[in-house]
């Protein structure tokens, strides 16, 4: 059952949401809708993977025995000298 909602906000954050969801076309109710679903069903120490995430993972694959931390520790070092 839908229901009404008043919410007051910043000007330009109602336009640039509008706009948002004009371009995604989707209300800005679904939006708003949407959203506040999302939030509302995290579970605080869960990490959902996304869709795309799950697609991309295993696309690289590393020798067992790099070392991620020291290369990316050299990175930082030659990075900031």
């Amino acid at each position: 059952m839908d229901k009404k909602l008043t919410l007051s906000l910043d000007k330009s954050i109602i336009e640039s949401a509008k706009k948002y969801a004009k371009s995604n076309n989707i209300s800005l109710s679904k939006l708003i809708e949407s959203y506040l679903m999302t939030l509302t069903k995290r579970k605080r120490g869960s990490v959902e993977i996304t869709p795309l995430v799950e697609s991309l993972s295993g696309v690289i694959t590393l020798d067992k025995d790099y070392d991620v931390k020291g290369v990316y520790a050299d990175y930082l070092i030659e990075k900031y000298k």
